[in-house]
């Protein structure tokens, strides 16, 4: 009989047993040798890179990328019990279709059998078997003998006795901007920080649409303004690139790894990208702290630019707001400049990228990328409040919950700090400059997460946002969904932070913030956690 399923890794080998009988794949654990039905197996890969799901039960060693889809992969091993071993090069993974696609992890795959039904002895109660719940059979083939599984069964069965308390449907992560969107202040301005010549400026965090690497290559433009570096590529549509530097007739320099190119939306929905020495962080602050641009600088060329200016932490901190609608008369002598030397029609062009940004802006939504080890997480741009370095020391609270790693003085409010690689049950690291705490406001407490980098702001397309499959081994509401962009080959895990404690444990954060502020316990305490700009070193800065 040949073998019809073309999904079949080549080398495995094919027998016959029986006639006109149903097809098996046989594999072994250790010495072990099971089956499953043929039917319910799509195809039988070499072990994939996986990425691992914080929190997930061991039998999920992670998810793969296959081929555009995201697949959750078992830990065959571990769910019968047995000791877990390295990967080997005889080690693969079966996908299966057991309502939706899942891949289960042997030590080996031996051969596509085709028995006979008489072969098939059921499992009977007295046998000494342990977990027959998940055994279909016994398969007698010549000398010995193969456990058939009932993979479903075997999946279900780990999934109901690993989760605590059920898990709820999971969440719409495009949802998560609107209950931000309730929580923020009309006082206040949310900026990204960012520095070119050792000076600092801020943009308006909701004209922010991502943050990227700047290009190793782009294209310059003929006529064109000598701020204007020329073109990049961002995902199919062109993108003017401005020098921040040039603009405001600084020195300019070759562009380098350390360089970011903060994508700004412009009026009309066009967009432009500016170049910036180095990315900082995101702040919130108090309108009231804005001050107009002094009258001295009226004759200066940066001026028209620089919307207003910030003093920050007592004076010694000062912030320059760029004006963002100043720079739409750049983008469009950019795209004429694209039309002359090129010979497309610039009005076309300027048309087809407003288009283009338009769609975007429909049906994408913006996420701050962050690392913790490494792999790679995700969280809905408006819920997260700020992003801020971490201090030398925190501050320990007496009598405050275990999982509280500290407090900071932040601009005088007291910020409960939490580790979250620890939080996440990963193991932790050694403390560095790339480091930063994420603030997410949670039950009216604001409190900050640690985590190892901040790396860029995307815009991600729906169509790349799927649910997190698991078959029920992890938390769906703390990592509801994952964005699998299989062009760069990435996998982000897409966290809602609201999921990160329990409501019991913010009731505890109340308390400890209450503790925190009473007379009896000055905010001086906290004084050694403040920063000092000037001593603050960034080699690999990026929102981080």
């Amino acid at each position: 009989m040949t073998n019809t399923n073309d999904s079949v890794e080549e080398g495995v080998e094919i027998e016959e047993y029986g006639a006109d009988g149903p097809q098996i794949v046989t594999f072994s654990l250790g010495d072990e040798r099971f089956a499953v039905p043929m039917e319910c197996v799509q195809e039988i890969v070499r072990v994939p890179a996986t990425v691992r799901v914080p929190l997930a039960s061991s039998h999920l060693t992670g998810l793969a990328n296959l081929r555009g889809r995201v697949l959750p992969v078992f830990q065959c091993r571990t769910m019968m019990g047995m000791p877990a071993v390295e990967v080997s090069e005889a080690s693969r993974v079966l996908v299966l279709r057991i309502g939706t696609s899942v891949g289960l992890m042997v030590d080996r795959v031996h051969a596509v059998v085709t028995i006979s039904p008489e072969q098939v002895d059921a499992i009977q109660k007295e046998d000494e078997i342990s977990n027959t719940e998940w055994l279909a059979g016994v398969i007698r083939q010549e000398k010995e003998l193969t456990l058939l599984l009932d993979v479903e069964r075997l999946v279900q069965t780990h999934a109901s006795q690993e989760r605590a308390g059920g898990s709820g449907p999971a969440s719409d992560f495009n949802a998560m901007a609107d209950a931000a969107d309730e929580d923020s202040n009309l006082d206040e301005l949310q900026l990204v920080s960012f520095e070119v010549a050792g000076q600092e400026y801020a943009a308006p965090i909701d004209r922010v649409q991502e943050i990227v690497q700047a290009p190793t290559d782009f294209t310059t433009l003929p006529h064109a303004h000598a701020a204007v570096l020329g073109v990049m590529v961002l995902r199919a549509r062109l993108l003017p690139l401005l020098s921040l530097r040039a603009l405001f007739g600084l020195e300019t320099l070759a562009l380098q790894e350390h360089h970011r190119v903060v994508v700004l939306q412009l009026p009309g929905g066009s967009s432009v990208g500016v170049v910036m020495d180095r990315v900082n962080e995101v702040l919130r602050v108090s309108r009231s702290v804005q001050e107009p641009v002094p009258a001295l600088f009226n004759n200066s060329r940066a001026v028209r630019h620089v919307q207003s200016m910030c003093r920050l932490e007592d004076g010694k901190r000062l912030v320059s707001i760029l004006e963002i609608d100043s720079l739409v008369d750049y983008t469009s002598a950019a795209i004429q400049s694209l039309g002359q030397g090129t010979g497309f029609e610039a009005q076309s062009a300027s048309q087809t990228c407003k288009q283009e940004e338009s769609e975007d802006m429909e049906s994408e939504g913006q996420v701050v990328v962050f690392q913790l080890g490494a792999e790679e997480f995700g969280v809905n741009i408006h819920s997260v409040q700020e992003i801020v370095r971490v201090p030398e020391q925190l501050t320990r609270i007496p009598q405050t919950p275990a999982f509280l790693e500290g407090v900071i003085n932040l601009r005088g409010s007291v910020l409960p700090v939490i580790d979250q690689r620890r939080r996440m049950g990963i193991e932790g690291g050694e403390r560095h400059d790339r480091q930063r705490i994420m603030v997410y406001l949670m039950n009216g407490v604001r409190t900050g997460f640690i985590v190892d980098s901040v790396t860029e702001v995307l815009r991600l397309d729906p169509k790349n946002i799927s649910e997190t499959p698991s078959g029920g081994l992890h938390d769906v509401n703390l990592l509801p969904q994952v964005a699998n962009l299989t062009e760069s080959k990435r996998m982000i895990l897409l966290i809602d932070p609201q999921a990160l404690l329990s409501s019991a444990e913010c009731k505890s954060l109340q308390a400890s913030n209450k503790q925190a502020i009473e007379p009896e316990t000055p905010l001086d305490m906290f004084d050694n956690c403040q920063l000092d700009p000037a001593a603050q070193t960034f080699d690999e800065p990026v929102l981080s």
